[in-house]
């Protein structure tokens, strides 16, 4: 009798270890110039995944992120610990890399992070530069999908999610984050423009370079911005053949279907 007793409470004990939780908590480090996030994986047990645990929610579904069923959690201090996200976003095909926005009460400024594998084992990458800009909170508007596998993060971020690359856009001042808002890439997806106050200012994302076109508040009227430039503006390569929105010195006209409003 006391052998069978002793079988159940085993049994019993080892049922509940497989009924806990498996978690594990990360600290995010800084991005660095270096960083490529594309491993490759041998299986697919080796790779990250996402569950819903619930829906229905204003600002969108929420998930947990896992890695051979252990949930990752995020403690990037003094923020509260993070463990539930919005749909995660893969960036790569081997899902070794994941965009994550913490699901908390700030909505849409919520943090992002970049979990990733590296030599088969998670790490995670912050995705914050300090700003002290007089428009952030106007401007801060979270992700935008600027085409169907680049990403643009609080004006501060390019991501492509086809090979797992994180760009940092150059801003105008370095104390502040890009003070405008996304209108606009070039044909090649590289040159953004953001309308800000008084200009069009424009940076490609790949070499870094730049050009602040003036423009008068006309010009700048979100009722009509779109139309302004298809009218008076066209896209010209530099002396790198870099493209950059410039004033019509012909009859060019740039094509609606390129814009967004």
């Amino acid at each position: 009798m006391k052998i069978t007793l002793f079988a159940l409470f085993l049994s019993v004990a080892f049922f509940s270890c497989k009924q806990e939780k498996s978690e594990k908590t990360y600290t995010p480090r800084a991005l660095t110039a270096d960083d490529s996030f594309n491993e490759t994986t041998k299986s697919k047990d080796d790779a990250l995944k996402s569950l819903k645990i619930d829906s229905g929610i204003k600002e969108g579904d929420v998930f947990v992120l896992t890695f051979k069923d252990t949930a990752i959690l995020i403690k990037d201090a003094p923020k509260p610990l993070a463990n539930r996200f919005y749909q995660p976003r893969f960036m790569n095909t081997q899902k070794t890399a994941a965009l994550v926005q913490v699901a908390d009460s700030s909505g849409l400024v919520s943090p992002f992070y970049i979990v990733a594998l590296r030599n088969g084992m998670p790490e995670v990458v912050k995705l914050d530069r300090p700003s002290n800009g007089a428009n952030d909170r106007k401007i801060t508007v979270g992700l935008q999908e600027i085409s169907l596998s680049t990403l643009l993060i609080n004006n501060d971020y390019v991501i492509t999610t086809i090979n797992g690359r994180v760009y940092p856009v150059k801003r105008q001042s370095e104390s502040e984050r890009i003070q405008g808002r996304f209108i606009v890439n070039s044909a090649d997806k590289s040159t953004l423009v953001f309308a800000t106050e008084n200009s069009l200012y424009q940076v490609n994302y790949k070499t870094g370079e730049t050009f602040n076109l003036p423009v008068s508040a006309e010009t700048l009227n979100p009722r009509t911005l779109v139309n302004n430039i298809q009218q008076n503006y066209s896209w010209q390569k530099n002396t790198n053949g870099t493209l950059f929105l410039k004033e019509n010195d012909d009859d060019k006209i740039v094509d609606i279907s390129e814009f967004k409003k």
